[in-house]
């Protein structure tokens, strides 16, 4: 047998000194959680600079043949129990003046590995070839990729410089601000006071969401004036830095380098002043550090705690709570369970991976489903405590939890916002999931978890001929207003209206017993998406003429889970968003069996094709300007806006919203639209197909369908063979739709089971906390974040997104 040495001496050429572009794995494994403080270390494949378990290493080495491994060991070093904590100055974990987690010290061994037989040299050693030297050298000096990608620390966005600041134009106007006694120059508000730096007027802040905060005066201000910048009276002190300043124009907090003299300017000594007022990043960072702990989180519960396989929590990597809960429902359904757990194991999911498993969908979802539901990792935190030098092990009533970094990576790779550490929408998430998963299984849906939630929508148009148009959608959640008129509890909320205006008259508040909320059935919300309503100046092609007509809704297939999203946040007069404050009633067991469509019925009549050519208005709807003018409100291109609108049938702003979110990737979004409100079929697409073996109808269909995308208007012409031009899904369109675009949907009958709730705390889905609440095992259980235990008071008359699974008869 060769000698440790000359074996690696003989095995020289697949060592790498990586190069700074390189991306070096040292703190994770790529295809498990196992890390350099599990029992078996981690192994760095020292030719790609993966890193891998000691029960994955084996696999790496069958796959590529490279021998030679760095082996990083920590260690737990005993550290004293009364270790001051300290109190957090910086939205950040993990950094100086961040949040103090009191993480435990480690001490890091290092050695390097032979495979296959596991020969160990040490590290350091003078007697190891230079290049190996080098090479682990970098390894371990580098940045690992893993916190490049994903940030082990969050910390908040810096503020920038104001453009305005620096030429800020002052108004002489003999204003002089007191140090003190502040009030609204258009209210009585005394707190939440922002002075506007050109004129010095005194207004208060923006109203929100909630409707607590000031009544926007000074945001209005700015609008009649022009005046771009303001200062939040209570937070100027001697450390200027720490004062906040907003920018109008540029809608952020900024710097002001020249804030002094601009206060100096109305006569504010800013070394005189005390501190009265939170900063906005003050605010968000007490917001972060004392979350409201109501029923959502079941505070003041004893909440036992669970550990075992399905009871694994999710580490919050800084705002990926909406992740964390969403994933945890997703993976409790069979179709999840099955695709990515039970079906395929880590070492098939490794061995189809492509040479970099962890920028593979496949890998990272297969390895997330693993270590949520294997229970390896799902185990009490054992701690050891430093007691007059004796080692007292005890255990925990709390686990680690598993970081989903490499998933988060890879999922949020193609969208920009779920890569960043802000907080998202857990319903766009999910959507955003799903359409990756599906788009992973292009082509073989019959392997595609994701079409376990995917459903068809029809919508009946009656037109006041008396002739019928037929669209057909398909879609993954069903979006539910609320018909707060439908609550239950009328007298209640009667009484409790007249007691919150005599306190107002008194000049008190009410208290949080004393509120009273709108209880509204969840069969109500139901109905409403089912009930017919007006749609105005329709054109109907009978009458070549604008009417009235009647739109109605259905489903035209079950799926296996229903997924109910509530539409909590509203817009009001003026698009001022806001967020109802309801309770929902939800049973444990519903039936849909009368919301499913009927298509085409005997005797009924479609309304005629347009006439090619015809000069007369398109048979479906243009887009609603109203719903176009508020999508552009929030931001979005005007263009995409329409196209919203249109293909959800004008039906609402949130349905349009949910669909330009899930859309934004299309290729074809900025295609123009046609008359006729469909887009239009690129011709060299239709050729390219046409080239492909296909004829020029069904080429042109597919592209419509899979809008203006070749490879997935490729799928449906394969998952559709009997399809024909007739299968266009236009407002005229008749029932063979429902075999043909809709061929594969699972479908069923319509009972239904709660199994899984997503809740949401805050005033705004982009802040706040997402907290999970799963049916197992026979009960309720709490995931938040880390923290698994079983549940006490479940809130299902809280939630953002209802999840059921199909009851089979």
């Amino acid at each position: 047998m060769l000698d440790p040495m000359d074996l690696l001496r003989s095995n020289l050429s697949r060592v790498r000194i990586p190069e700074p572009t390189n991306r070096i794995y040292k703190q994770e494994c790529c295809v498990s959680f196992d890390t350099p403080r599990s029992e078996g270390g981690l192994f760095v494949d020292m030719s790609t600079f993966l890193a891998f378990g000691k029960d994955h290493v084996g696999w790496n080495y069958e796959k590529t043949g490279n021998p030679v491994y760095l082996h990083i060991k920590q260690t737990k070093v005993l550290v004293p129990e009364d270790r001051p904590l300290k109190k957090p100055t910086l939205m950040a974990i993990g950094v100086n003046g961040g949040f103090d987690n009191n993480e435990p010290e480690y001490e890091e061994t290092h050695s390097i590995v032979l495979l296959p037989d596991y020969v160990t040299l040490p590290f350091p050693s003078v007697e190891l070839p230079e290049k190996v030297r080098l090479a682990v050298d970098s390894i371990l000096m580098a940045e690992g990729a893993e916190k490049k990608e994903q940030l082990a620390a969050w910390t908040a966005d810096k503020k920038q410089t104001s453009v305005y600041a620096m030429n800020l134009q002052q108004i002489d106007n003999g204003i002089v601000v007191p140090s003190s006694g502040w009030k609204c120059s258009k209210c009585d508000k005394r707190d939440n006071l922002w002075m506007n730096l050109t004129d010095g007027t005194i207004l208060c802040g923006r109203k929100n969401w909630d409707g607590t905060g000031g009544n926007n005066h000074a945001v209005e201000h700015y609008k009649d004036t022009g005046f771009p910048l303001a200062v939040k009276l209570g937070t100027i002190t001697a450390d200027l830095e720490g004062a906040d300043v907003f920018s109008y124009p540029e809608d952020d907090s900024v710097l002001d380098p020249l804030l002094a003299q601009h206060l100096a300017f109305f006569g504010i000594d800013f070394s005189s002043l005390q501190k009265t007022e939170m900063t906005t990043a003050e605010r968000e960072l007490d917001q972060n550090t004392n979350f409201d702990w109501n029923r959502i989180q079941e505070s003041g519960q004893e909440v036992e705690p669970i550990f075992g396989p399905g009871y694994t929590g999710l580490v919050n990597l800084g705002n990926s709570c909406y992740m964390a809960a969403t994933m945890q429902v997703v993976f409790s359904t069979h179709s999840f369970y099955s695709g990515y757990y039970k079906n395929q194991s880590l070492k098939t999911a490794f061995e189809k991976a492509p040479a970099d498993p962890t920028v593979d969908l496949n890998m990272q979802l297969t390895k997330l489903a693993h270590g949520l539901l294997s229970g390896k990792y799902s185990v009490p935190v054992s701690e050891e405590k430093d007691q007059t030098n004796a080692i007292t092990p005890t255990t925990n009533s709390k686990q680690d939890g598993i970081p989903p970094r490499m998933f988060k990576a890879v999922i949020a790779a193609s969208h920009p916002e779920f890569s960043s550490m802000r907080q998202q929408d857990a319903l766009e998430f999910f959507l955003h999931f799903l359409d990756q998963v599906e788009r992973a299984h292009g082509g073989r849906p019959e392997i595609d978890p994701a079409r376990s939630f995917k459903f068809g929508i029809e919508d009946r148009i009656l037109c006041s001929s008396g002739k019928v148009a037929y669209n057909r959608r398909l879609d993954y959640i069903l979006s539910l207003n609320i018909p707060l008129h439908e609550a239950t509890n009328k007298e209640e909320l009667a009484a409790f209206q007249k007691l919150k205006a005599e306190k107002i008259l008194e000049g008190k508040e009410v208290s949080n017993d004393e509120i009273v909320r709108p209880r509204v059935p969840l069969e109500a919300c139901l109905a409403s998406f089912s009930s017919p309503e007006e749609i105005q100046d329709f054109y109907s092609t009978a009458l070549k003429a604008k009417t009235t007509a009647l739109k109605s809704a259905g489903l035209t297939s079950f799926p296996d889970y229903l997924v109910l999203h509530m539409r909590k946040f509203v817009m009001e007069a003026g698009w001022v968003p806001k967020k109802l404050d309801v309770y929902i009633d939800v049973p444990d067991i519903i039936d849909i069996s009368h919301m499913r469509g009927k298509g085409l019925q005997h005797g009924e009549e479609l309304l005629p094709e347009s006439v090619p050519g015809e000069e007369e208005e398109p048979t479906k709807p243009v887009a609603d300007e109203n719903i176009v003018t508020q999508l552009v409100s929030m931001g979005f291109n005007h263009l995409h806006c329409q196209k919203a609108a249109i293909n959800t049938s004008n039906v609402g702003v949130e349905e349009a919203m949910n669909w330009l979110l899930s859309h934004m990737d299309d290729p074809d979004i900025d295609a123009p639209i046609s008359q006729g409100g469909q887009i239009v079929v690129d011709q060299s697409k239709v050729d390219m197909l046409i080239s492909f073996g296909f004829q020029e109808d069904i080429a042109r269909a597919a592209l419509k369908a899979s809008g203006g995308d070749i490879e997935k208007a490729t799928d449906w012409i394969f998952n559709n063979p009997g399809a024909s031009v007739s299968t266009d899904m236009d407002a005229t369109s008749s029932e063979t739709i429902s075999t043909a675009a809709e061929a594969g949907l699972p479908d069923g009958g319509g009972r239904y089971r709660l199994i899984g709730i997503v809740s949401h705390i805050g005033t705004s889905t982009l802040c706040g906390h997402y907290v999970a609440h799963i049916f197992k095992d026979g009960r309720w259980v709490i995931f938040n974040d880390a923290k698994v235990g079983a549940s006490v008071n479940p809130p299902k008359d809280m939630g953002y997104l209802y999840f059921f699974e199909r009851l089979n008869s």
